[in-house]
């Protein structure tokens, strides 16, 4: 019986003459820490994407009136959780300084 090792956990028996490939028993730890870590990553990258979204919402009509333009439904989404947050009129005094505008 000869037994060679490659690479990543594989390794190549000849066993009578015949070759043969089989996977060495591995855990899944690695990956499965791998994969807890890019979920964590992407959350993380969400979450920062998401409050960089809504604060510069929050400091620029200019940005909103674009947001408004390319996206209605993101700055209703806007509208709606300051309005959750008791914070009203925002909506309102958008839609009047764009209509003067025009």
């Amino acid at each position: 019986r000869l037994r060679i090792s490659l690479h990543a956990g594989l390794t190549l028996e000849a066993v009578y003459g015949i070759p043969l490939l089989r996977m060495t028993p591995r855990t899944m730890e690695p990956l499965a820490r791998k994969l807890f870590k890019g979920v964590l990553f992407m959350e993380v990258a969400g979450a920062v994407g998401a409050y960089w979204l809504f604060h510069r919402m929050n400091v620029s009509q200019e940005f909103r009136h674009t947001v408004n333009r390319r996206f209605p439904s993101i700055l209703e989404v806007y509208y709606k959780s300051n309005e959750w947050a008791g914070i009203y009129g925002i909506r309102e005094q958008d839609q009047e300084t764009w209509s003067n505008k025009q």
